[in-house]
């Protein structure tokens, strides 16, 4: 005999059957109340969700990281594909959710963690050839991308729901660059798929979000290297509004305003240039001339 709650699981499955309404009163009916501070907004849009997957493309037996399950909605759809799912949750109501709902998996495997993804190394947390997928909470949006981008091993691809205006953010082109953005299209080839409305989850939140495509590129330096570059990226954007030809002497005196002067100019760099107007590849010109900076 089937229980109430495991037809609610299922119901909840069901991608056709997600709605606000369904998902307010699942989240009542198990005392799973969102909480605020956490960013907990659950999907309930069918035709996201399944755009989502659909970008994942998950085949039976792929590896996919995903942080912040919540309810485990699009768990239940990756898992549906095969896909081999880690999934870490930092709420132990929402963990122990999980734990029930999937005890019996039909499709896939998960393998759940109930932790803060950013105390746990992420070499832990996933093998080489993996994906990231998740809604993440928009509260780590930012360090979630450090920690998984600067760490290793790099997930191939990702596929992320963030808040919009982070997301294009972080896809901006040279006049509208920030050290997020710098960082993350260091690491890999990104773009915005697609503008998802604040109606689209339940509690709804009150900003628009956005599906955040990355194709990850090798690593064009070494460790120390890569510390030099960011530390060089930082320290321009510390006055994004500044000239580099003044804010890079100030912010690194040690290195010299005649040292920094003719590595702009080496590179190709006028020094009048302001951060944000600076692509990836001139910083790493303008690194890889200035050398280290202690």
């Amino acid at each position: 005999m089937t229980s109430a709650r495991a037809t609610d699981v299922t119901d909840l499955l069901d991608p056709q059957r997600l709605s606000a309404d369904r998902i307010e009163r699942y989240l009542r009916q198990h005392g799973l109340a969102p909480r605020k501070h956490q960013s907990q907004n659950h999907l309930v849009d069918p035709v996201v969700l399944e755009d989502i997957v659909a970008l994942a493309d998950p085949s039976p037996g792929r590896r996919i990281l995903e942080i912040g399950p919540g309810l485990g909605i699009l768990t239940g759809a990756l898992l549906a594909r095969g896909a081999d799912v880690t999934a870490v949750e930092v709420d132990t109501r929402l963990a122990a959710h999980l734990r029930d709902r999937f005890s019996e998996l039909g499709q896939g495997s998960l393998r759940l963690i109930e932790a803060d993804a950013l105390d746990v190394p992420i070499e832990e947390l996933a093998e080489p050839g993996y994906d990231l997928v998740a809604n993440l909470p928009y509260h780590i949006t930012s360090p979630v991308l450090h920690h998984v981008l600067g760490g290793s091993p790099r997930p191939e691809r990702f596929v992320l729901m963030v808040q919009r205006e982070v997301a294009e953010r972080i896809a901006a082109r040279p006049g509208s660059m920030s050290y997020l953005s710098v960082f993350v299209q260091y690491h890999a080839e990104v773009e915005v798929a697609r503008i998802v409305p604040p109606t689209s989850f339940e509690p709804a939140p009150d900003v628009e979000s956005a599906v955040l495509l990355g194709r990850t590129v090798p690593r064009r330096l070494g460790d120390e290297q890569e510390e030099e570059l960011w530390r060089l990226v930082q320290a321009g954007f510390r006055e994004r509004r500044k000239m580099l030809h003044n804010v890079l002497p100030r912010q690194l005196p040690r290195v010299g305003r005649d040292r920094f002067e003719g590595a702009l100019a080496a590179a190709g760099i006028a020094t009048d240039r302001r951060p944000q107007t600076v692509s990836v590849e001139e910083w790493l010109r303008l690194s890889a001339l200035l050398g280290p900076i202690d």
